[in-house]
């Protein structure tokens, strides 16, 4: 039996190339990596990551140094499910959620890397191997584009391979955000899939408004119109509405997500492994979802999420995000232009292999 003997964190800041805002999270202009190594006694390397829009990586590189490291010094790093509770346990009682979960995240899928390295498989296969090719669409921050931009950014997209977009809305009146709803329906056609996104940025009347209006542009999905613990209001929304409702970015735990499943209304989960609880959580959420009947979608992250989702009967879409991390690694990600979908690595492991000279200039002291 091999044991963890050491876990080395790294925390890499990086600049955006330019600066892009939201109606909730105001204006990003870094992305943040954290990244985990976790070596084994019989000469083995896990990398697992996270990253943040900006702000929070210091914190959490430390708690996975101080805290995390400590839990899983000398354990047996193939009981993965077995660690996770562990560090969950570790640390519930003064970080149950948020920093933490973002912590245990990094560590979790570089032990399912370990794992998948050790039975030489690709992820996307180790965890169930349903379609190597997932739907995905172009999801930018891009609230404060000026109108010319946004469609030429959307076009930019389009001319990736992709045959969905989605955008923000929170602009200071709703008559602005169906401007911009309409000049993109029309410069995209009608079978070009289109989603909106509200970053958390209405009350529950505004949206149900809102999403009375963006029915008439056929939208798939309104992501996140209120504050996502408001399950009973998402129902509200829904409801009153008819529109379908997408949440889950900002959930941090798999029992939230079922909350909001079950006592709340939403339509396309939004799992994100970077804040669920890494892999681990991420396969909880999708496996209610699917006993629900629930397509799982994902936010972020697109170089680890097309494997998660190829693994899944019930995926949903991927989004392709602002935040280039994949830029950042060996195997950016593959669209096919033929069949418009995202394509899974076969790489032995998570299939995230980072490119550390290209990083080296953004690694930080933490």
């Amino acid at each position: 039996m091999s044991k963890i003997k050491d876990v080395i964190v790294e925390y890499y800041r990086i600049p955006l190339p330019e600066l892009v805002s939201d109606a909730k999270h105001g204006v990003h202009t870094h992305f943040e990596v954290p990244i985990v190594r976790v070596l084994t006694d019989d000469g083995r390397e896990g990398v697992g990551y996270t990253y943040t829009g900006g702000f929070g990586g210091r914190s959490i590189s430390k708690l996975i140094q101080v805290e995390l490291r400590n839990v899983l010094l000398g354990k047996d790093p193939s009981c993965v499910e077995d660690l996770w509770e562990q560090m969950q346990t570790g640390i519930h009682y003064v970080g149950h959620g948020g920093l933490a979960s973002f912590a245990i995240s990094a560590v979790d899928i570089a032990l399912w890397d370990l794992r998948a390295k050790k039975a030489q498989e690709p992820l996307w296969k180790l965890l169930g191997g349903h379609n190597k090719e997932v739907k995905a669409y172009g999801g930018a921050i891009d609230l404060a584009f000026p109108l010319e931009k946004l469609l030429k950014h959307h076009q930019n997209y389009l001319d990736m391979g992709l045959t969905a977009i989605k955008i923000k809305l929170g602009q200071p009146k709703l008559s602005e955000d169906i401007k911009r709803v309409k000049a993109l329906r029309e410069m995209i056609g009608p079978d070009v899939e289109f989603m909106v996104d509200a970053n958390m940025g209405w009350t529950i009347e505004q949206s149900v408004r809102a999403a009375r209006e963006l029915l008439k542009y056929n939208i798939i999905f309104l992501e996140e119109p209120i504050d996502p613990n408001n399950y009973e209001g998402h129902k509200i929304i829904a409801e009153r509405s008819g529109m379908a409702i997408a949440a889950g970015e900002n959930l941090r735990t798999p029992k939230e997500f079922f909350q909001m499943m079950t006592q709340g209304k939403i339509d396309f989960p939004q799992p994100d492994a970077s804040n669920i609880g890494g892999i681990t959580g991420f396969m909880k959420v999708a496996h209610v979802a699917q006993m629900l009947d629930l397509k799982v979608s994902t936010h972020g992250m697109q170089e680890l999420h097309v494997s998660l989702l190829a693994a899944l009967p019930n995926a949903g879409y991927l989004e392709v995000h602002s935040f280039p991390i994949d830029q950042y690694t060996k195997r950016p990600l593959v669209i096919n232009k033929e069949t418009h979908r995202a394509v899974a690595p076969d790489t032995i492991g998570t299939g995230v292999e980072f490119d550390f000279a290209k990083l080296a200039p953004y690694k930080t002291d933490f």
